[in-house]
């Protein structure tokens, strides 16, 4: 923001009038980001579809509205799908509490490493997934991979949480390592293109979503730092085209995506990740953390994309991201919304981000994410009732 205490002394009328022409620019260009100016160009990668089928595939959908979920018993992506820690019976129960609420979707994470590790066995689980979902009245989008937290995955028994810290046990996929080697990368598009394909024509998938923050780092770094390269962000821009051009190949029938993250609300300057997102996404998805006005631009400077939008994050309390009335905005916006986690289980995401450095020693008075105890008891009855008014639920 530009504040007239901090304007340049000027002196002299060459200085004052190259003065007054900076503030004028920088005003401009200010107001560009924020109100909505013409976005950057962007040409269409390969096999991307036309914004008339984005849609008319979005005309097909009901308004889309869920959460992100992970079991309440898990604390990643692994332990939710490995043999050994998949429980649909828990599943099903939490399904139960979404449908409850008149989510009609949820966002869920996969990884890699259970392709390598059991693939029969992990689709199988994901048929289990779909199946659960699909008594509740529940669509599924899946993500394929994401740069957050921990960069070391490792399969096996997973570690308890580190006390009262946001998504301790959260791991990214690819691992770093294999992220820094390409010769390593067919292995990728093998669990790529042999999880679309085995579902490309399952109405339950609702979207592809293809890398969560494919440009992010670890949030726990300042407790283990030097796990990742500086240069990461480079790896994953030589990395993501060929991600969406595997996807292609296995020919789904539902849309292909991948949020815009940082700085969401900016279409006038892209940096390269996002600039290869939006070239690639048949539908515009995007996450936001913040308030209201916020959220509007996200929403007003996307549309000029011409394709239907999906906010896949939302919702940090603190932050001024909540429920009334964002949810009710992007309703009106026909732009579908999955908040931020769902049940306080493992992964602890009432607490907030700055968990990995500042002590906490008990639940926040304010969760951070979340919806309900794992008991099914809201953190917040006024919220409950808010989001079953706007999702139609007596």
């Amino acid at each position: 923001m530009l504040r007239s205490t901090n304007r340049p002394a000027c002196s002299g009328l060459v200085t004052r009038w190259r003065c007054w022409l900076t503030v004028v620019l920088l005003t401009l260009a200010i107001g560009q980001h924020s109100v909505g100016a013409d976005p950057e160009k962007i040409a269409d990668a390969p096999g991307r579809w036309t914004a008339e089928r984005a849609n008319a595939w979005s005309r097909e959908q009901p308004w889309l509205v869920g959460c992100n979920y992970m079991p309440s018993s898990a604390i990643n992506q692994l332990e939710m799908f490995q043999a050994e820690t998949f429980d649909p019976q828990l599943i099903d129960r939490e399904f139960g509490l979404a449908q409850s609420l008149g989510f009609n979707s949820v966002r869920v994470f996969l990884h890699d490493l259970l392709w390598k590790q059991d693939r029969d066995g992990f689709l199988k689980r994901c048929e289990q997934v779909l199946s659960l979902a699909e008594r509740r009245g529940i669509r599924v989008m899946f993500v394929l991979f994401d740069s957050c937290w921990h960069p070391i995955p490792r399969l096996g028994k997973q570690p308890a949480p580190l006390p009262f810290t946001h998504n301790s046990g959260w791991v990214q996929s690819p691992g770093v390592e294999v992220l820094k080697n390409p010769a390593a990368w067919p292995e990728l598009k093998d669990y790529v293109v042999g999880v679309i394909s085995h579902f490309a024509n399952d109405k339950r998938v609702v979207v592809w979503d293809i890398w969560n923050e494919p440009d992010n780092f670890d949030g726990g770094a300042a407790k283990r730092p030097g796990l990742e390269p500086k240069n990461k962000p480079e790896l994953v821009n030589q990395l993501l085209p060929q991600v969406f051009a595997w996807a292609r190949e296995a020919n789904p029938s539902q849309p292909l995506t991948s949020g815009v993250w940082r700085d969401s609300e900016n279409i006038v300057t892209l940096d390269d990740c996002k600039r290869i997102q939006l070239a690639n996404s048949d539908v515009i998805s995007f996450h936001t953390y913040g308030d209201v006005p916020s959220l509007e631009r996200c929403l007003k400077n996307l549309a000029t994309y011409g394709r239907p939008l999906l906010c896949t994050e939302f919702m940090a309390r603190p932050n001024g991201s909540v429920f009334e009335p964002h949810l009710g905005i992007m309703q009106s916006r026909q732009c579908g919304a999955w908040c931020w986690g769902f049940i306080n289980g493992k992964s602890q995401t009432i607490y907030p981000w700055d968990s990995w450095t500042k002590t906490y020693s008990g639940p926040p008075p304010v969760w951070f994410h979340d919806i309900l105890q794992p008991d099914g008891t809201p953190f917040r009855q006024s919220e409950v009732d808010y989001i079953r008014r706007v999702t139609g639920v007596k």
